[in-house]
């Protein structure tokens, strides 16, 4: 009896030693399993857990579920994050911080919450079921909410842009407005994953943003949650009150999340095949899929570099246009200040390549790119894995890209339907068709 008492206490001080050593066979892929049970590195081990666990079946509970969740998470932030520093921090010290605390599903959330927050980038993020739910159901095309695209920004929760004939935009929304509070409770210290899990709700029911806007007083809009249907590409301009030419194509690409962005753009590139110009339209798009980026890049381009990406190791991969291009008409590209991410890959693409004039106003400045990984329990974490440059070699992380020439759209402006950015887009366009006949 003594020695069992001995025997108990020595494995429950190794506990966290034993736990992990099941994580890391449980996560090798099922069919080499069975022979890693049998190899002697882990056939000591593996006796003293079944030992353990047979006299203490409490310990094998739904908590460890929950540590291995966050082992997880802890394990794909250290092989896979860009910044191999993890934000200048020896990342070895989270890996068993929690593992007395965690006793249930909800304890993991807030410990792997609090773990990625101290890599300091807001777009490494982890993803509860739901969350993640929401996530795929954007990249099928149809999510419940507002329609509002945000981000994290100096610790403040900012608009990036309003998805088209949207809740948001009906309201008015506009990028780079900053989120105060969410039915009355402050965003202050609030992480992009709790607001949007407060801005999203049923159908029919309404949320209460209060905004802050430069020049322009705090004011609170309430907006009616709606299903939002995910439709990337529209060829109407913004304002009836602008009028193109007959002769010039308008293609407003809203955003590249959908996985049917790129099909949809094609097919109003081609129905354009007639027209001696193309303004392509990408102001308020922050962004989405990388692979509708370069799809689309490879549309206008004949070989040339569409983008590089560079990653944790410092390997670069160059990705090059196929020479199977659709299009080689005169192109302008419109950008402003929410247009983040793919967009500014595209954009970047086009300009550095000489391919397409860019008019409005320098871009948001997200020049990282993350992939999105499926974890236990039907949770998921979004990680910056690489960061990328335009084909010129530029990185334009926090900088954004600046147009060619540069035209600002005021508010007044906007209220008064005048397009200006829209209109110098075709003054500028018709040069270049001039130009080139």
């Amino acid at each position: 009896m003594k020695h069992y008492f001995y025997f108990n206490v020595f494995i429950l001080q190794n506990k966290n030693l034993l736990l992990h050593t099941l994580t890391l066979i449980m996560e090798e892929e099922k069919e080499n399993i069975l022979p890693k049970f049998f190899n002697k590195k882990y056939i000591y081990p593996l006796l003293i857990i079944f030992i353990f666990f047979a006299f203490n079946p409490q310990v094998f509970s739904k908590s460890y579920e929950d540590i291995a969740l966050y082992y997880q998470a802890w394990k794909l932030v250290n092989t896979k994050f860009v910044d191999q520093t993890n934000n200048n921090q020896d990342w070895n010290k989270w890996e068993h911080k929690y593992d007395n605390v965690i006793q249930s599903p909800e304890d993991a959330y807030v410990a792997i919450d609090t773990m990625v927050a101290s890599l300091n980038d807001p777009y490494t993020r982890f993803l509860k079921p739901k969350d993640f739910e929401e996530e795929a159901n954007s990249i099928k095309g149809s999510l419940k909410g507002i329609g509002v695209q945000i981000t994290e920004r100096d610790g403040k929760i900012v608009v990036l842009s309003p998805l088209e004939d949207t809740p948001a935009e009906r309201a008015g929304l506009l990028p780079n407005d900053e989120i105060l509070s969410i039915d009355g409770v402050s965003t202050k210290g609030m992480n992009i994953t709790k607001a949007s899990e407060k801005i999203r709700g049923k159908k029919g029911t309404k949320v209460n943003l209060l905004i802050k806007r430069a020049n322009t007083p705090n004011r609170i809009y309430t907006i009616e949650r709606d299903e939002i249907t995910l439709k990337s590409v529209s060829t109407k301009t913004p304002f009836d009150t602008t009028k193109l030419d007959d002769y010039i194509g308008y293609i407003r690409l809203s955003s590249f999340i959908s996985r049917n962005a790129a099909t949809e753009f094609r097919t109003a590139l081609e129905k354009y095949s007639d027209k001696k110009g193309i303004i392509i339209d990408l102001r308020s798009n922050s962004g989405g899929l990388l692979t509708n980026a370069i799809l689309i890049a490879d549309m206008f381009l004949n070989g040339e570099i569409i983008v590089s990406t560079v990653d944790r190791d410092g390997y670069k991969d160059t990705c090059r246009s196929s020479k199977k291009y659709i299009s080689d008409k005169p192109l302008v590209v419109l950008i402003n200040k929410g247009s983040a991410s793919a967009s500014e890959i595209l954009s970047g693409a086009l300009k550095d390549n000489q391919r397409a004039l860019l008019v409005g106003e320098n871009t948001f400045g997200k020049g990282v790119v993350q992939e999105v990984n499926k974890m236990n329990g039907g949770s998921g974490m979004n990680i910056t894995i690489q960061k990328y440059l335009t084909p010129n070699g530029t990185d334009i992380d926090k900088k954004g890209i600046a147009p060619d020439v540069e035209v600002k759209l005021s508010i007044e402006d906007a209220k008064k339907k005048n397009d200006t950015q829209l209109i110098k887009a075709q003054e500028l366009l018709k040069r270049m068709i001039t130009a080139q006949s």
